[in-house]
Protein backbone atom coordinates (compact mmCIF):
# COMPACT_ATOMS: atom_id res chain seq x y z
CA UNK A 1 0.00 0.00 0.00
CA UNK A 2 1.12 3.12 -0.29
CA UNK A 3 0.93 5.08 2.90
CA UNK A 4 2.72 7.68 2.11
CA UNK A 5 -0.17 10.13 2.97
CA UNK A 6 -0.74 8.69 6.31
CA UNK A 7 2.73 8.41 7.61
CA UNK A 8 3.47 12.38 6.76
CA UNK A 9 -0.34 12.80 8.65
CA UNK A 10 0.90 10.56 11.63
CA UNK A 11 4.77 11.45 12.08
CA UNK A 12 4.22 15.43 11.33
CA UNK A 13 2.64 15.15 14.47
CA UNK A 14 5.50 14.28 16.68
CA UNK A 15 7.68 17.53 18.22
CA UNK A 16 11.14 15.66 17.69
CA UNK A 17 10.05 15.22 14.20
CA UNK A 18 9.04 18.97 13.70
CA UNK A 19 12.28 20.12 16.10
CA UNK A 20 14.63 18.43 13.07
CA UNK A 21 12.54 19.06 10.23
CA UNK A 22 11.70 15.83 9.37
CA UNK A 23 10.08 14.77 6.03
CA UNK A 24 8.55 11.42 4.99
CA UNK A 25 9.56 11.17 1.50
CA UNK A 26 7.98 7.78 1.23
CA UNK A 27 6.15 4.85 2.21
CA UNK A 28 5.31 2.09 0.01
CA UNK A 29 4.74 -1.81 0.97
CA UNK A 30 6.60 -2.00 3.65
CA UNK A 31 9.52 0.42 3.10
CA UNK A 32 9.76 3.84 4.60
CA UNK A 33 12.19 6.48 3.37
CA UNK A 34 12.46 9.76 5.65
CA UNK A 35 15.29 12.56 5.51
CA UNK A 36 16.02 15.51 7.77
CA UNK A 37 18.73 18.69 6.70
CA UNK A 38 21.85 18.56 9.04
CA UNK A 39 20.73 21.51 10.65
CA UNK A 40 23.42 23.61 12.75
CA UNK A 41 21.18 23.47 15.97
CA UNK A 42 21.24 19.84 15.84
CA UNK A 43 24.86 19.26 15.69
CA UNK A 44 27.21 17.31 17.79
CA UNK A 45 31.15 19.03 19.02
CA UNK A 46 32.19 18.15 15.25
CA UNK A 47 29.20 19.82 13.32
CA UNK A 48 27.60 16.23 12.80
CA UNK A 49 23.72 15.61 13.09
CA UNK A 50 23.62 14.58 16.88
CA UNK A 51 22.69 11.02 17.73
CA UNK A 52 19.52 12.01 19.14
CA UNK A 53 18.88 13.33 15.25
CA UNK A 54 19.93 10.14 14.03
CA UNK A 55 17.78 8.27 16.30
CA UNK A 56 15.13 10.09 15.34
CA UNK A 57 15.65 9.29 11.52
CA UNK A 58 16.13 5.56 12.10
CA UNK A 59 13.20 5.67 14.28
CA UNK A 60 10.76 7.02 11.60
CA UNK A 61 11.87 5.32 8.96
CA UNK A 62 10.85 2.27 10.67
CA UNK A 63 7.76 3.36 11.49
CA UNK A 64 6.86 4.96 8.10
CA UNK A 65 7.65 0.83 7.18
CA UNK A 66 5.37 -0.65 9.64
CA UNK A 67 2.55 2.08 8.80
CA UNK A 68 3.15 1.21 4.74
CA UNK A 69 2.99 -2.70 5.64
CA UNK A 70 -0.74 -2.63 6.68
CA UNK A 71 -3.09 -3.35 3.61
CA UNK A 72 -5.51 -0.15 4.04
CA UNK A 73 -5.03 3.00 6.04
CA UNK A 74 -7.46 1.67 8.30
CA UNK A 75 -5.93 -1.76 9.18
CA UNK A 76 -3.60 0.64 10.50
CA UNK A 77 -5.72 3.07 12.81
CA UNK A 78 -5.60 2.04 16.25
CA UNK A 79 -2.44 0.37 15.80
CA UNK A 80 0.58 1.05 18.61
CA UNK A 81 3.66 0.39 18.08
CA UNK A 82 6.03 1.54 20.81
CA UNK A 83 9.87 0.70 20.42
CA UNK A 84 11.51 -1.13 23.42
CA UNK A 85 15.36 -1.28 22.37
CA UNK A 86 17.32 0.53 19.28
CA UNK A 87 20.89 0.83 18.60
CA UNK A 88 23.04 2.70 16.06
CA UNK A 89 25.96 2.45 14.72
CA UNK A 90 27.79 5.69 13.71
CA UNK A 91 30.09 4.86 10.64
CA UNK A 92 31.01 8.32 9.51
CA UNK A 93 30.04 12.27 9.94
CA UNK A 94 26.42 12.62 9.31
CA UNK A 95 26.30 15.95 7.44
CA UNK A 96 24.27 17.89 4.70
CA UNK A 97 20.59 16.00 3.61
CA UNK A 98 20.56 12.42 5.56
CA UNK A 99 17.76 10.04 4.02
CA UNK A 100 16.90 7.41 6.11
CA UNK A 101 15.76 3.94 4.27
CA UNK A 102 14.29 0.77 6.09
CA UNK A 103 12.89 -1.90 4.29
CA UNK A 104 10.29 -4.60 6.20
CA UNK A 105 11.86 -8.53 6.00
CA UNK A 106 9.28 -11.23 5.01
CA UNK A 107 9.26 -12.14 8.44
CA UNK A 108 8.56 -8.92 10.04
CA UNK A 109 5.35 -7.88 7.11
CA UNK A 110 4.15 -11.43 7.95
CA UNK A 111 3.11 -10.74 11.76
CA UNK A 112 2.29 -6.83 11.18
CA UNK A 113 -0.45 -9.15 8.79
CA UNK A 114 -1.68 -10.76 11.30
CA UNK A 115 -2.24 -7.66 13.08
CA UNK A 116 -3.40 -5.41 10.75
CA UNK A 117 -6.19 -8.48 10.20
CA UNK A 118 -7.13 -8.79 13.61
CA UNK A 119 -5.71 -12.61 13.57
CA UNK A 120 -3.12 -11.33 16.77
CA UNK A 121 -3.60 -8.91 18.96
CA UNK A 122 0.66 -7.86 19.51
CA UNK A 123 3.45 -8.57 17.55
CA UNK A 124 7.26 -8.28 18.19
CA UNK A 125 8.96 -6.72 14.74
CA UNK A 126 12.98 -5.46 14.43
CA UNK A 127 13.29 -3.08 11.86
CA UNK A 128 16.75 -1.88 10.56
CA UNK A 129 17.35 1.38 8.94
CA UNK A 130 20.61 2.99 6.88
CA UNK A 131 20.98 6.93 7.06
CA UNK A 132 23.32 7.95 3.84
CA UNK A 133 24.33 11.43 3.41
CA UNK A 134 24.04 13.84 0.02
CA UNK A 135 27.05 11.87 -1.39
CA UNK A 136 25.19 8.71 -1.33
CA UNK A 137 27.61 7.07 1.53
CA UNK A 138 25.92 5.64 4.76
CA UNK A 139 27.12 7.42 7.68
CA UNK A 140 25.02 5.51 10.08
CA UNK A 141 22.97 1.99 10.58
CA UNK A 142 20.37 1.46 13.27
CA UNK A 143 17.68 -0.39 14.56
CA UNK A 144 14.67 -0.65 16.63
CA UNK A 145 12.91 -3.30 18.21
CA UNK A 146 9.10 -2.65 18.38
CA UNK A 147 6.62 -3.73 19.88
CA UNK A 148 3.06 -3.44 18.04
CA UNK A 149 -0.44 -3.80 20.06
CA UNK A 150 -3.64 -3.40 18.50
CA UNK A 151 -6.04 -3.07 21.37
CA UNK A 152 -9.50 -4.92 21.42
CA UNK A 153 -12.69 -2.61 19.87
Amino acid sequence: MDATALARSLLDRVPAHRTAGLEVLRAVNGVGVVAVPAAPALANVIGSLHSGGLITLVDAAGLAAIISAAPTGDAFRGTVPLGAAATLQFLAPARGHLVATCRLDPDAREVLAEVYVGVASRARVTTTAEVTDDTGAVVCRGGFDWSIRRPAA
